[in-house]
């Protein structure tokens, strides 16, 4: 490690004053920064941590939504979004229980690791992202490989999770990392359903449209009979192949289907 500067506010407003310094970074859980800081693959001036500002945390239901404060660990949505079984299942399964204890939603999402499964959720759910300047709708917050909309010193302060008629996760576990070697997030809606794909696409989460349509005329496993997705923009590495990783595309999304019905 090495010396940087340190700082615990209280509140939103206190946070964002402190990130105006240069090299700042915002330390949520630290499951990702901690360890590249570690490695000296960031190098931060000063480290903001969210961990005290009680506004960003919790989870409540509000208006046929799950609202979960940005600083709630991925324990405690396990243990309190019950009305959304899907996300409180979801939560349960991130990590071992060192990392669900003291890893963060908002700090998943705005890692977006394109194998970390909260961005599936986000994504599967139309949830919004609320910052301390804007909402942000899942559709538009994901844009690359550990890329977001986040502006330079904007905080995730929450995310609404719009509750489904029915919604299921299912993920292929790299046994090593926890992390999903392939996940996917099927969620279906009044007005429609949302298919999330994780782990799998070199661009990060990503929506599967075809898998939409056909759930969408028929919400059932055999729907998706013959759907593939193209494996040319799929991660290759010494965990699975481009087709493979395809192929369990495919697979998990008729799991979660069936396991929704």
């Amino acid at each position: 490690m090495y010396n940087f500067e340190y700082e615990a506010p209280s509140t939103v407003a206190d946070a964002v004053a402190a990130l105006a310094v240069e090299d700042a970074q915002v330390l949520a859980g630290g499951q990702t920064l901690i360890p590249t800081m570690k490695q000296r693959l960031a190098m931060p001036s000063k480290l903001v941590s969210l961990g005290g500002i009680v506004e960003i945390q919790g989870v409540e239901v509000v208006d046929g939504a799950v609202s979960v404060g940005a600083a709630t660990s991925h324990a405690t949505v396990a243990a309190e979004a019950g009305a959304y079984p899907a996300l409180a299942d979801l939560a349960s399964h991130i990590g071992d229980p060192a990392v669900r204890n003291r890893g963060t939603i908002g700090g998943s999402l705005a890692n977006n690791d394109p194998s970390a499964d909260y961005p599936a959720a986000a994504l599967g759910s139309a949830a919004v992202i609320t910052t301390n300047t804007r909402e942000i709708a899942a559709d538009d917050f994901f844009q690359g490989l550990f890329e977001t909309a986040l502006n330079e010193g904007e905080i995730i302060t929450g995310v609404k999770f719009p509750i489904p008629e029915v919604a299921q996760y299912q993920k292929f576990v790299q046994p090593a990392s926890r992390f999903a070697l392939v996940g996917v997030f099927v969620a279906k809606y009044a007005n429609g359903v949302r298919v999330a794909v994780t782990g799998a696409s070199e661009s990060g989460v990503f929506r599967w449209g075809a898998a939409e349509a056909a759930l969408n005329a028929s919400f059932s496993a055999d729907a998706l009979a013959g759907l593939t997705v193209d494996p040319a923009n799929m991660i290759a590495d010494l965990h699975g192949s481009k087709e493979y990783r395809a192929h369990l595309v495919a697979v998990m999304t008729k799991r979660a289907v069936a396991a929704a019905v």
